[in-house]
């Protein structure tokens, strides 16, 4: 069975390597504007998003990965018989795996870099932690792709501490954002 992963990354640092060795393992990589164009350019074989939303990206990127397509892909139950039905029956394929680091509000305070479609493909990861691995932080990588080597899949106790960084991320970023909405009052 194919193994997907979602790759969108403001911070690319080690991304080559990473979706390099993702591929290598058999691995097929869905990605996003910025990201696909990077990877296209190390000759990283890239599923563009577009492919699955059936959506251009649009408004300077602010619509990209919001779609009922990406976040069903990610958040549909595996095991359960009736979401299997019904992702088939959707032409839904499962995403196995996101990567996404959010854009660096804190450092730039500023309303174009409040992420929207990473928290939201982020925390959909985190809630099915038992079926999808989500990557936030590169230093992240070459544990993943060690672990990959090693079992062919990630434990449900890598994914679950994986995905409590995710809210731990959310929950900071969220934070930044609404004091910085406090302070233009």
């Amino acid at each position: 069975m194919i193994k997907y992963a979602l790759i969108s990354v403001w911070d690319k640092t080690g991304i080559l390597d990473f979706a390099s060795q993702l591929t290598k393992l058999g691995w097929e990589i869905i990605s996003t504007g910025g990201t696909a164009k990077v990877l296209q350019a190390a000759k990283i074989k890239v599923i563009p998003i577009e492919k699955v939303t059936g959506n251009p990206e649009a408004f300077d990127g602010r619509m990209k990965t919001i779609s009922f397509q990406i976040e069903s892909a990610i958040l549909y139950d595996r095991k359960n018989k009736k979401h299997q039905k019904e992702a088939k029956k959707l032409g839904i394929q499962p995403i196995d795996m996101v990567v996404c680091n959010l854009y660096p509000f804190e450092k730039k305070n500023s309303i174009e870099n409040i992420d929207i479609g990473g928290p939201t493909m982020i925390r959909a990861a985190a809630k099915n932690y038992k079926y999808v691995t989500v990557i936030i932080d590169p230093k992240d990588y070459q544990r993943v792709i060690e672990i990959l080597k090693k079992k062919n899949k990630i434990p449900e106790k890598v994914r679950l501490l994986l995905a409590q960084k995710v809210f731990q991320k959310t929950a900071k970023y969220d934070k930044e954002i609404t004091q910085y909405f406090k302070n233009r009052n």
